[in-house]
C-alpha cells in the first residue's frame, strides 16, 4: 500500500504556544507562518471560557490540510501546485504565476498570498525535511507535543491509530477534498 503522510493535532495537549506559528516562520523564511493556532473562545484567545467549575481553553493549530483531493491543484493554471505521491500538497513558488485562483479555491483558507513576492504560498509539510528521514520543523519545535506525522495507511502505525481513534475528526468534510490533518479534541474532564 502506498504511504499517505497525515498530520494528526492532539488538541489536548497544544497550548495555543505559537511555537509551531515561529518554526515555520524560521524553517520558510517566510513572514508569516504557513501554520497558525486560533482559540475556541472567540471572546479573546488568553481567556477561559464556559462556567466555573467546566473552563475550558482549547486551541486549534489551523494548516494546509494536505488533501486527498487538492481544489488548489486542480484549478492552478500553470499547475504550479502538485500532490506527491506519498501525500503532501506542494506549491512551487517558482512557476507560481500571481493569479490567486488557489487562494479562492482553497476551502481551508490555508493558501496565503504574498504581496510583496506577488505569489501564493502555502505549508508543505516540509517535505524537503521529509525527503531527509527529519519531521516538519512545526512538529519538531511544538512544545506541547500536540503535533505528530506519520504514514495513515499503516493500520499499525500511530498515526493512523490516533486518526482512527474514537472522537477524532477532520475539517471540513462536507467540501469533499479528504484531508490528511485530524484533529483530536480534549478528553473530558474527569471527576476526582
Amino acid at each position: 500500500m502506498t504511504k499517505r503522510l497525515g498530520l494528526i493535532v492532539d488538541q489536548e495537549r497544544c497550548i495555543g504556544c505559537e511555537a509551531c506559528t515561529v518554526a515555520c516562520r524560521i524553517e520558510n523564511q517566510g513572514l508569516q507562518g504557513w501554520i497558525w493556532v486560533e482559540t475556541l473562545n472567540a471572546a479573546c484567545k488568553d481567556v477561559a471560557y464556559g462556567s466555573f467549575p467546566d473552563l475550558k481553553l482549547e486551541f486549534m493549530p489551523r494548516l494546509c490540510q494536505h488533501c486527498q483531493d487538492p481544489p488548489c491543484a486542480e484549478v492552478c493554471p500553470v499547475e504550479a501546485i502538485v500532490k506527491r505521491d506519498d501525500g503532501p500538497v506542494v506549491l512551487d513558488r517558482d512557476l507560481c504565476d500571481g493569479c490567486r485562483v488557489c487562494v479562492e479555491a482553497c476551502p481551508y483558507g490555508a493558501i496565503i498570498f504574498d504581496e510583496e513576492k506577488d505569489k501564493a504560498e502555502k505549508c508543505n509539510l516540509c517535505v524537503h525535511r521529509l525527503d531527509e528521514g527529519l519531521e516538519p520543523f512545526c512538529v519538531l519545535c511544538c512544545e506541547g507535543r500536540a503535533l505528530y506525522v506519520g504514514d495513515l495507511n499503516d493500520p499499525a502505525g500511530r498515526a493512523a491509530q490516533l486518526a482512527s481513534a474514537e472522537g477524532s475528526f477532520q475539517l471540513n468534510t462536507e467540501a469533499g477534498t479528504g484531508p490528511s490533518v485530524f484533529y483530536r479534541p480534549p478528553r473530558p474532564r474527569r471527576e476526582l
